[in-house]
């Protein structure tokens, strides 16, 4: 058998950042190889260090607070033979940076400079690294679009970041990681809070653009999912260490740490009905002296002391459907203008809801599912009349509140909240998460005085898994999880009837993911709540909802029993949806090593 050529070897790597002054292990004696031809996933919770092991490789860590205390980097350099990277100035570090070694950031539209053309960020990199004239790097630049499946190069070159969608976006971004042609590409959670559609385009792309170049990837996700269909080799990280690595079919047929195992475990599975998803604390948990424990075996073991029987599911939908209907939409249109006449005459409209028509009953969920554009997001603000219908009625608790005056649909949003996508946004970052989850109490004078009120904000922070310490502290002091749940806590502040969860879990890692959905049902149960949860991830809709609704370009394709539309689809919307999840099952290791084999031979 040949000998695999080795690319970059860490070597017992230790990054620390100083934090109260004292410094914090962020990555500890961590050491792996990547091979030429080669994808290595890396799998982790945010903080298991995963992103500052790849910052570390880059040479990107802040000093201070940060510094790299040990280990090596050896990078197998196509030019300068072998280098320590640890070991080069800032200066000689620029020459690999985009050049050899290339970075694909999580967040695109943060990592893009919005002043300047899509085009000219791409161009900038070639003038730098290879030294040729404007117009050739112009050349090479929109046939790098052409490569990665842009539609209409030209266009996108002269466009600027925030005129093009997300996943245009991700994909301008690996033309610039791909302009170079390196031997190393780095992609940090490259297709997180992107549709399902989406995300497989891109993987697909990245494994084609792989085998064109021999390059070595580096792919860093908290989604085992995607890495069964992507990657050779599997690190798991956790608390900065490596935990287990292997083959990526030896870690998914039998994984041997308790944490690994509960990452497999916490996403929710398509071929079975769970009350709960099963989540760390399942699997591992640490005694009195800081010793971890192990709980559960085996995933088939936590997975089967969860699950739900079709009879079960039929007689609770039995007494579900019963009940009040406590919305109805009819015909519901949301239209924004899009041109309009020199005069002002809006002669065409983005047709964002087109006719739609559906009812929720008491105590249901809803799922709403599709794309980005497809229409859900605009529906879940038109309900609550943050963005006024154009045509229809929104009938809540038998009372039309389409053309209700401002006054009164004030007062009736205490009974309709909404969670949004991005805690952090949502948040007033001034203000102390206790406060804000106080101020609609007070807008709307539910209790007394402020420490009937404060009181009630600590009973809702220990509801939904926090602590009355931090009703002090600052959305910036707190996890993406955390935040999510102080948003949650919010919105039960008002001791609402019905919530629209609007992309609530999206950009969560699949564990904290796990700990909100079974919070969210776990509230649900005891207060009575009728859900509408929208998102572009169909395997975490048919786990949350009774009943699903798919939209595309405004309109629904597809309304139904949610486990019903799973096994049975009826449309080719909903059917594309569903092939391109990526399940994370043996079988599909398999057909992807099978495809490389192919390629290789």
């Amino acid at each position: 058998m040949m000998k695999k050529e080795a690319l970059l070897e860490v070597k017992n790597l230790v990054t620390e950042f100083k934090s109260d002054g004292e410094f914090i292990k962020a990555v500890n004696d961590v050491s792996f190889t990547l091979h030429k031809g080669e994808t290595i996933g890396i799998v982790g919770e945010s903080g298991s260090g995963k992103s500052v092991t790849s910052l570390s490789i880059m040479q990107l860590i802040p000093n201070p607070p940060g510094r790299i205390s040990g280990g090596q980097l050896l990078y197998h350099s196509k030019k300068q033979g072998l280098v320590d990277l640890c070991k080069l100035s800032n200066e000689e570090m620029r020459s690999f940076r985009g050049n050899e070694i290339a970075m694909i950031f999580q967040e695109p539209m943060t990592s893009l400079n919005p002043v300047y053309t899509c085009g000219n960020q791409i161009m900038e990199a070639i003038i730098l690294h290879q030294k040729i004239a404007r117009n050739e790097a112009k050349a090479k630049t929109l046939k790098l679009f052409e490569q990665v499946q842009l539609p209409d190069p030209e266009r996108i070159f002269n466009v600027y970041p925030h005129q093009i969608s997300g996943g245009q976006k991700q994909r301008v971004m690996i033309a610039m990681a791909m302009s170079c042609n390196p031997s190393v590409l780095i992609a940090d959670e490259p297709t997180t809070a992107l549709d399902v559609t989406v995300q497989k385009n891109i993987l697909e792309l990245m494994l084609q653009l792989q085998k064109e170049h021999q390059m070595g990837i580096m792919f860093i996700t908290h989604d085992l999912g995607v890495i069964a269909e992507l990657a050779d080799q599997v690190i798991v990280m956790y608390r900065g260490k490596v935990v287990e690595q292997g083959p990526v079919l030896d870690i998914f047929n039998n994984p041997q740490h308790p944490y690994t195992k509960s990452l497999l475990a916490c996403r929710p599975p398509l071929d079975k009905r769970l009350v709960r998803l099963p989540i760390s604390s399942d699997f591992m948990k640490t005694d009195a002296n800081g010793n971890m424990v192990e709980v559960h075996k085996t995933i088939h073991e936590a997975i089967n002391s969860v699950i739900i029987t079709n009879e079960q599911r039929t007689l609770e939908h039995k007494e579900l459907y019963s009940r009040n209907k406590i919305l109805e939409l009819q015909n519901i249109k949301t239209y924004f203008p899009k041109n309009k006449t020199f005069f002002g005459k809006t002669i065409d409209y983005i047709k964002a809801v087109d006719d739609v028509s559906f009812d929720v009953y008491e105590g249901e969920t809803l799922g709403l599912v599709g794309e980005s554009g497809c229409g859900k997001t605009s529906l879940g603000r038109t309900i609550l009349r943050l963005n006024e219908p154009t045509h229809g009625k929104i009938i809540f608790q038998g009372k039309d509140i389409t053309q209700l005056p401002s006054e009164e649909m004030r007062l009736l949003r205490k009974d309709m909240q909404i969670i949004f996508q991005d805690p952090y946004s949502s948040l007033n970052p001034r203000i102390k998460v206790g406060e804000s989850i106080m101020e609609p109490m007070q807008v709307h004078s539910i209790l007394s005085n402020n420490n009937q009120r404060k009181e009630k904000v600590f009973e809702l922070l220990q509801k939904v898994g926090l602590t009355e310490k931090q009703f002090g502290r600052y959305p910036h002091e707190f996890s993406g999880g955390q935040r999510q749940r102080v948003c949650i806590a919010r919105a039960l502040a008002l001791n609402p009837k019905f919530i629209i969860c609007d992309e609530s879990v999206s950009a969560l890692d699949v564990s904290v993911q796990a700990q909100v959905l079974n919070l969210l049902n776990d509230l649900k149960r005891e207060f009575k709540f009728t859900y509408i949860f929208i998102s572009h991830d169909l395997s975490v809709v048919k786990f949350m909802s009774d009943r699903m609704v798919v939209m595309n370009k405004g309109k629904i394709v597809e309304m139904g029993d949610a486990d019903t539309i799973y096994l049975n689809p009826t449309s080719d919307y909903t059917k594309k949806l569903i092939s391109s999840i990526p399940k994370g099952q043996l079988s599909d290791i398999q057909n992807s090593m099978n495809k490389k084999s192919l390629t290789v031979n």
